[in-house]
């Protein structure tokens, strides 16, 4: 039974925060169960800055296994999952989470204006077409609603994932030194299953979106102190790390 939190605690992008967030994704291959109940929980607190989660209908795009639909929903929402691939929806628990519908990113199953949050977190570099799976999150959210867009930038120092940081010699190229190594090709592969998305392409698009203003543009990770680096061409795609777009739908 989950329980939600009579009094949510003042979310505080510090460098505690910071730390914490750090040393968790450490574990992230090791423990994921650990790694994502901390960062689900972290991202309940910075949603909570943004829009009420109460009873707010949710949709958690490329949600895979559940872990932030299981957060968002001791705090109250009611969470929709899509994702394309079932055999990320099933391999925590064998079978998918709750509340979820397999489809794409690209053409979400959603009605136009559904969604009170419309909600990704790492995603966006996984699709060839970033700028449409942008475009449907906006479409489904309700006027007034929330779009909250997060993902790991090309050039930040976890840009190739499990092929960094060789992926800055190129990503191809890093594929296939960790295949030499491994005896595998990486999950994470440049050109099929992960896209260089840049900082300035998210940035542009959000500057332009008609269909709703933007809120906040900042590094996810990072203290709030930092936040100005994503006004800096070049030097924020390396520095940013993990890049957070927070829309209001018009």
């Amino acid at each position: 039974m989950l329980h939600r939190l009579e009094s949510p605690p003042v979310f505080r992008a510090d460098l505690a925060r910071s730390v914490r967030l750090f040393s968790a994704f450490r574990k992230e291959q090791t423990d994921p169960e650990f790694f994502y109940g901390v960062l689900a929980r972290d991202t309940v607190g910075q949603l909570r800055s943004y829009t009420d989660l109460d009873g707010a209908m949710v949709l958690d795009v490329g949600g895979g296994a559940g872990f932030f639909g299981e957060a968002l929903r001791a705090a109250g929402a009611r969470v929709m999952c899509v994702d394309v691939d079932a055999g990320e929806m099933t391999w925590r628990t064998g079978k998918p989470p709750e509340g979820a519908v397999l489809g794409s990113a690209l053409r979400l199953p959603f009605q136009t204006g559904s969604i009170d949050l419309c909600f990704s977190s790492n995603v966006l570099e996984h699709v060839p077409d970033p700028v449409a799976m942008a475009e449907e999150m906006v479409r489904v959210t309700r006027p007034g609603g929330t779009v909250f867009l997060s993902y790991t930038n090309w050039l930040s120092p976890w840009g190739g994932h499990e092929t960094s940081p060789w992926h800055y010699l190129g990503g191809h190229w890093a594929a296939r030194r960790y295949e030499r190594r491994h005896g595998r090709r990486p999950k994470n592969l440049y050109g099929e299953s992960m896209f260089g998305v840049s900082v300035a392409t998210a940035v542009r698009w959000a500057r332009h979106q008609r269909a709703a203003e933007v809120v906040d543009v900042l590094p996810r990770y990072l203290p709030v102190w930092t936040k100005h680096v994503v006004r800096v061409p070049v030097i924020r795609e390396f520095l940013t790390w993990n890049l957070v777009l927070v829309l209001r739908k018009r």
